[in-house]
């Protein structure tokens, strides 16, 4: 993973907080992971609100037990519809920091792109924390495979903030390759829109 140390996002002390518990939980199961979604968009375009942060993980050999256990020992709880036949239908371990009582979505990473988004994370300083965050260009391809109107303002916003270091063409090759995988033809045709779009500004 890379490292921008200049790179330093003012937080406010809830989401330090929750970033420095979920650290330390992931760090003592020896647990690689990342940030996504709306917190990301924070890091790489600009802010909107969100009801949850998201996160994912690579499991490796470590059981779903060890990390729930870690991360009640970090200061995070179940919620309540989090057992574990939602954890197998949805791989996603749904749990709050008791806290802030922010719910965080812990999704259990697979082989493939989850895994390549992992080993192209970039390391933000929050707070004094070092925290794995998705890549601009992996971000911009998740929010347009999600395609809502406010996954695509995420993308509007990260355009205008970070023009000037997106690997243009890498998003465009990585798009193909999903769309390959997928049986789709229009993600790279939705991004050279919202593309032009931002050009047009």
């Amino acid at each position: 993973m890379s490292v921008l140390p200049r790179l330093c996002v003012p937080s406010p002390v809830g989401l330090a907080e929750i970033f420095a518990d979920l650290a330390s939980a992931f760090d003592r199961a020896g647990i690689r992971w990342y940030v996504f979604g709306a917190h990301a968009a924070l890091i790489w375009g600009r802010p909107r609100f969100t009801a949850d942060l998201d996160v994912t993980i690579s499991l490796g050999g470590v059981t779903i037990d060890r990390v729930v256990g870690e991360l009640q020992k970090s200061g995070f709880a179940r919620r309540a519809e989090c057992t574990d036949e939602f954890i197998a239908a949805t791989r996603v371990i749904a749990v709050a920091h008791a806290r802030s009582q922010l719910p965080v979505d812990v999704v259990l990473g697979g082989p493939g792109l989850e895994q390549d988004f992992l080993e192209r994370a970039v390391i933000v300083e929050v707070a004094g924390t070092k925290v794995p965050f998705i890549s601009a260009e992996d971000l911009v391809v998740t929010k347009l495979l999600a395609g809502r109107e406010k996954d695509l303002e995420d993308i509007r916003g990260v355009l205008a903030e970070r023009n000037d270091i997106l690997n243009i063409t890498g998003i465009r090759e990585l798009l193909r390759q999903v769309e390959d995988a997928l049986g789709r033809s229009d993600l790279v045709r939705a991004f050279d829109n919202e593309y032009r779009r931002w050009q047009s500004n």
